[in-house]
Protein backbone atom coordinates (compact mmCIF):
# COMPACT_ATOMS: atom_id res chain seq x y z
CA UNK A 1 0.00 0.00 0.00
CA UNK A 2 1.40 3.32 -0.96
CA UNK A 3 1.72 5.43 2.23
CA UNK A 4 0.65 9.55 1.79
CA UNK A 5 3.43 10.50 4.67
CA UNK A 6 6.78 9.32 4.83
CA UNK A 7 7.57 5.81 6.13
CA UNK A 8 8.10 4.66 9.52
CA UNK A 9 12.11 5.80 9.75
CA UNK A 10 11.90 9.27 8.49
CA UNK A 11 8.69 10.48 10.41
CA UNK A 12 10.45 8.68 14.05
CA UNK A 13 13.87 10.64 13.23
CA UNK A 14 11.65 13.33 12.47
CA UNK A 15 9.40 13.59 15.43
CA UNK A 16 12.65 12.36 17.91
CA UNK A 17 14.57 15.52 16.58
CA UNK A 18 12.04 17.61 16.87
CA UNK A 19 11.43 16.82 20.76
CA UNK A 20 14.94 17.30 21.62
CA UNK A 21 14.97 20.29 20.29
CA UNK A 22 12.21 21.71 22.34
CA UNK A 23 12.37 19.34 25.25
CA UNK A 24 15.45 17.09 26.16
CA UNK A 25 17.57 19.80 25.01
CA UNK A 26 16.50 22.62 27.33
CA UNK A 27 15.55 19.97 30.28
CA UNK A 28 19.31 18.31 29.67
CA UNK A 29 20.28 22.02 29.97
CA UNK A 30 18.58 23.35 32.90
CA UNK A 31 19.72 19.83 34.83
CA UNK A 32 23.21 21.27 33.54
CA UNK A 33 23.63 23.92 35.26
CA UNK A 34 21.63 23.04 38.33
CA UNK A 35 24.47 20.26 38.63
CA UNK A 36 27.22 23.12 39.33
CA UNK A 37 25.93 22.95 43.24
CA UNK A 38 27.04 20.76 45.32
CA UNK A 39 23.99 18.43 47.02
CA UNK A 40 24.06 21.06 50.28
CA UNK A 41 23.91 23.68 48.21
CA UNK A 42 21.29 22.58 46.36
CA UNK A 43 18.86 21.30 49.28
CA UNK A 44 19.91 24.96 51.21
CA UNK A 45 18.07 26.86 48.29
CA UNK A 46 15.37 24.37 47.55
CA UNK A 47 14.25 23.55 51.05
CA UNK A 48 14.76 27.15 51.99
CA UNK A 49 11.82 28.46 53.72
CA UNK A 50 10.64 31.25 51.11
CA UNK A 51 11.27 28.29 48.59
CA UNK A 52 9.03 25.85 50.67
CA UNK A 53 6.08 28.56 51.12
CA UNK A 54 5.95 28.87 47.78
CA UNK A 55 5.93 25.31 46.83
CA UNK A 56 2.70 24.98 48.99
CA UNK A 57 0.96 28.20 47.38
CA UNK A 58 1.55 27.39 43.78
CA UNK A 59 0.99 23.45 43.74
CA UNK A 60 -2.15 24.16 46.54
CA UNK A 61 -3.39 27.09 44.47
CA UNK A 62 -3.20 24.58 41.59
CA UNK A 63 -4.48 21.67 42.74
CA UNK A 64 -7.78 23.46 43.92
CA UNK A 65 -8.17 25.69 41.13
CA UNK A 66 -7.94 22.00 38.46
CA UNK A 67 -10.47 20.81 41.30
CA UNK A 68 -12.99 23.57 40.84
CA UNK A 69 -13.15 23.31 37.33
CA UNK A 70 -13.02 19.33 37.31
CA UNK A 71 -16.49 19.82 39.25
CA UNK A 72 -18.22 23.24 37.10
CA UNK A 73 -16.09 22.31 33.89
CA UNK A 74 -18.19 18.88 33.36
CA UNK A 75 -21.28 20.87 34.46
CA UNK A 76 -20.29 23.49 31.42
CA UNK A 77 -19.65 20.76 29.03
CA UNK A 78 -22.40 18.84 29.67
CA UNK A 79 -24.91 22.01 29.32
CA UNK A 80 -22.96 23.25 26.11
CA UNK A 81 -23.77 19.37 24.41
CA UNK A 82 -26.82 18.35 25.84
CA UNK A 83 -28.89 21.27 25.86
CA UNK A 84 -29.90 23.85 23.06
CA UNK A 85 -30.75 27.70 24.60
CA UNK A 86 -30.07 31.44 22.91
CA UNK A 87 -26.84 32.16 22.99
CA UNK A 88 -25.19 28.76 23.31
CA UNK A 89 -22.36 29.90 20.37
CA UNK A 90 -21.90 32.62 22.39
CA UNK A 91 -21.19 31.09 25.50
CA UNK A 92 -19.20 27.68 23.99
CA UNK A 93 -16.14 30.44 22.16
CA UNK A 94 -16.13 32.18 25.91
CA UNK A 95 -14.70 29.01 27.18
CA UNK A 96 -12.49 29.50 24.71
CA UNK A 97 -10.91 33.20 26.14
CA UNK A 98 -8.82 32.20 28.07
CA UNK A 99 -6.92 30.57 25.10
CA UNK A 100 -6.83 33.56 23.40
CA UNK A 101 -6.64 36.78 26.14
CA UNK A 102 -3.08 37.13 26.79
CA UNK A 103 -2.42 36.38 30.41
CA UNK A 104 -1.36 39.52 31.92
CA UNK A 105 -4.36 41.35 30.40
CA UNK A 106 -6.45 38.99 32.41
CA UNK A 107 -4.49 39.03 35.73
CA UNK A 108 -5.15 42.84 35.57
CA UNK A 109 -8.50 42.29 34.65
CA UNK A 110 -9.10 40.38 37.44
CA UNK A 111 -7.21 42.30 39.80
CA UNK A 112 -9.52 45.17 39.06
CA UNK A 113 -12.54 43.41 39.09
CA UNK A 114 -11.76 41.71 42.81
CA UNK A 115 -9.92 45.05 44.29
CA UNK A 116 -11.89 46.31 47.13
CA UNK A 117 -12.84 49.19 44.80
CA UNK A 118 -13.64 46.61 42.22
CA UNK A 119 -17.09 45.57 40.91
CA UNK A 120 -16.79 42.33 43.05
CA UNK A 121 -14.78 42.66 45.37
CA UNK A 122 -16.54 46.16 47.21
CA UNK A 123 -19.53 43.77 47.01
CA UNK A 124 -17.32 40.81 48.81
CA UNK A 125 -14.90 42.47 51.43
CA UNK A 126 -17.60 43.89 53.39
CA UNK A 127 -18.37 40.03 54.07
CA UNK A 128 -14.70 39.35 54.90
CA UNK A 129 -13.82 37.94 51.70
CA UNK A 130 -11.15 40.05 50.55
CA UNK A 131 -9.71 38.11 47.23
CA UNK A 132 -7.31 40.59 45.43
CA UNK A 133 -3.69 40.06 46.71
CA UNK A 134 -4.09 37.34 48.68
CA UNK A 135 -3.95 33.41 48.08
CA UNK A 136 -7.41 33.27 46.86
CA UNK A 137 -6.62 35.60 43.92
CA UNK A 138 -4.10 33.32 42.72
CA UNK A 139 -6.60 30.55 42.69
CA UNK A 140 -9.22 32.81 41.41
CA UNK A 141 -6.66 33.21 38.74
CA UNK A 142 -5.48 29.81 37.81
CA UNK A 143 -9.20 28.84 37.73
CA UNK A 144 -9.85 30.91 34.94
CA UNK A 145 -6.70 30.21 32.80
CA UNK A 146 -7.21 26.22 33.39
CA UNK A 147 -11.24 26.27 32.88
CA UNK A 148 -10.81 25.66 28.86
CA UNK A 149 -8.65 21.87 29.48
CA UNK A 150 -11.59 20.38 31.05
CA UNK A 151 -14.80 21.61 29.06
CA UNK A 152 -12.68 20.90 25.57
CA UNK A 153 -11.73 17.21 26.89
CA UNK A 154 -15.06 16.45 28.19
CA UNK A 155 -17.07 17.64 25.53
CA UNK A 156 -16.07 14.81 22.51
CA UNK A 157 -16.60 12.16 25.43
CA UNK A 158 -20.38 13.59 26.41
CA UNK A 159 -21.22 13.84 22.74
CA UNK A 160 -20.45 9.89 22.03
CA UNK A 161 -22.69 8.79 25.02
CA UNK A 162 -26.13 8.34 23.55
CA UNK A 163 -29.02 9.59 25.26
CA UNK A 164 -31.15 5.93 24.91
CA UNK A 165 -28.81 5.07 27.42
CA UNK A 166 -29.92 7.58 30.51
CA UNK A 167 -33.53 6.65 29.03
CA UNK A 168 -32.70 2.58 29.23
CA UNK A 169 -31.35 3.17 33.09
CA UNK A 170 -34.55 5.45 34.30
CA UNK A 171 -36.71 2.31 32.62
CA UNK A 172 -35.10 0.29 35.00
CA UNK A 173 -35.69 2.32 38.10
CA UNK A 174 -32.45 4.27 38.33
CA UNK A 175 -32.45 7.43 40.05
CA UNK A 176 -30.72 10.50 38.31
CA UNK A 177 -28.46 10.54 40.61
CA UNK A 178 -28.46 6.67 40.62
CA UNK A 179 -27.95 7.60 36.39
CA UNK A 180 -24.74 9.25 36.66
CA UNK A 181 -23.21 7.68 39.30
CA UNK A 182 -23.29 4.18 38.03
CA UNK A 183 -23.79 4.68 34.27
CA UNK A 184 -22.19 8.45 33.24
CA UNK A 185 -19.72 8.58 35.28
CA UNK A 186 -17.58 5.73 34.84
CA UNK A 187 -17.87 7.14 31.14
CA UNK A 188 -16.83 10.29 31.80
CA UNK A 189 -13.78 9.29 34.64
CA UNK A 190 -10.99 9.43 32.42
CA UNK A 191 -11.42 11.89 30.51
CA UNK A 192 -12.13 14.11 33.87
CA UNK A 193 -9.17 13.14 35.17
CA UNK A 194 -7.24 14.20 32.13
CA UNK A 195 -8.95 17.41 31.66
CA UNK A 196 -7.74 17.42 35.33
CA UNK A 197 -4.05 17.18 35.03
CA UNK A 198 -3.95 19.24 32.30
CA UNK A 199 -5.64 21.90 34.24
CA UNK A 200 -3.19 21.44 37.17
CA UNK A 201 -0.28 20.82 34.35
CA UNK A 202 -1.67 24.21 33.01
CA UNK A 203 -1.93 25.82 36.63
CA UNK A 204 1.61 25.36 37.84
CA UNK A 205 3.70 26.85 35.28
CA UNK A 206 1.20 30.25 35.20
CA UNK A 207 2.60 33.39 35.76
CA UNK A 208 1.43 36.67 33.87
CA UNK A 209 -2.21 36.42 35.38
CA UNK A 210 -0.97 35.64 38.73
CA UNK A 211 1.55 38.41 39.62
CA UNK A 212 -1.31 41.12 39.29
CA UNK A 213 -3.65 39.53 41.01
CA UNK A 214 -1.43 37.71 44.25
CA UNK A 215 0.08 40.66 45.73
CA UNK A 216 3.77 38.48 46.36
CA UNK A 217 4.01 38.81 49.45
CA UNK A 218 6.94 36.08 50.77
CA UNK A 219 5.70 33.13 52.40
CA UNK A 220 2.05 34.37 51.81
CA UNK A 221 0.87 34.64 48.48
CA UNK A 222 4.19 34.11 46.05
CA UNK A 223 4.38 31.39 43.43
CA UNK A 224 7.50 29.21 42.56
CA UNK A 225 7.85 30.83 39.00
CA UNK A 226 7.60 34.18 40.43
CA UNK A 227 10.47 33.41 42.89
CA UNK A 228 12.57 32.15 40.07
CA UNK A 229 12.22 35.47 38.26
CA UNK A 230 13.36 37.67 41.01
CA UNK A 231 16.55 35.19 41.19
CA UNK A 232 17.18 35.71 38.13
CA UNK A 233 16.75 39.36 38.11
CA UNK A 234 19.41 39.34 41.04
CA UNK A 235 21.55 37.19 38.48
CA UNK A 236 21.29 33.96 40.29
CA UNK A 237 20.79 31.74 37.65
CA UNK A 238 22.06 28.81 39.48
CA UNK A 239 19.60 29.22 42.35
CA UNK A 240 16.72 29.94 40.03
CA UNK A 241 17.76 26.58 38.24
CA UNK A 242 17.80 24.75 41.01
CA UNK A 243 14.29 25.86 42.53
CA UNK A 244 13.40 25.48 38.67
CA UNK A 245 14.34 21.52 39.07
CA UNK A 246 12.35 20.50 42.01
CA UNK A 247 9.00 22.48 39.94
CA UNK A 248 9.97 19.95 37.33
CA UNK A 249 10.48 16.53 39.06
CA UNK A 250 7.50 17.00 41.80
CA UNK A 251 5.40 17.98 38.67
CA UNK A 252 6.65 14.77 36.91
CA UNK A 253 6.35 12.62 40.41
CA UNK A 254 2.63 14.08 40.23
CA UNK A 255 1.41 13.69 36.27
CA UNK A 256 3.13 10.28 36.85
CA UNK A 257 0.54 9.68 38.97
CA UNK A 258 -2.21 10.55 37.91
CA UNK A 259 -1.39 9.28 34.39
CA UNK A 260 -1.00 5.93 36.56
CA UNK A 261 -4.30 6.51 38.05
CA UNK A 262 -5.91 7.51 34.87
CA UNK A 263 -4.81 4.40 33.11
CA UNK A 264 -5.94 2.01 35.95
CA UNK A 265 -9.36 3.84 35.35
CA UNK A 266 -9.53 3.10 31.75
CA UNK A 267 -8.41 -0.34 32.11
CA UNK A 268 -11.12 -0.67 34.68
CA UNK A 269 -13.72 0.78 32.46
CA UNK A 270 -12.95 -0.88 29.46
CA UNK A 271 -12.91 -4.31 31.52
CA UNK A 272 -15.81 -3.70 33.00
CA UNK A 273 -17.63 -3.17 29.68
CA UNK A 274 -16.31 -6.49 28.26
CA UNK A 275 -17.23 -8.17 31.24
CA UNK A 276 -20.75 -7.19 31.16
CA UNK A 277 -21.06 -8.61 27.32
CA UNK A 278 -23.34 -11.60 27.27
CA UNK A 279 -22.34 -14.25 25.25
CA UNK A 280 -25.05 -15.62 22.89
CA UNK A 281 -25.94 -19.03 23.46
Amino acid sequence: MKRVLPGFGLSLGCTLVYLSLLILLPLSGLAFKSSSLSLGQFWDIASGERALASYRVTFGASFLAALINAVFGLIVAWILVRYTFPGKRLVDSLVDLPFALPTAVAGITLATLYAGNGWIGRHLEPLGLKVAFTPLGIVVALTFISLPFVVRTLQPVIEDIEPEIEEAAATLGASRLQTFIRVLFPALFPALLTGFTMAFSRAVGEYGSVIFIAGNMPLISEITPLLIISKLEQYDVVGATALACVMLVISFLLLLGVNALQWWAASRHHGGRHGNKRVSP
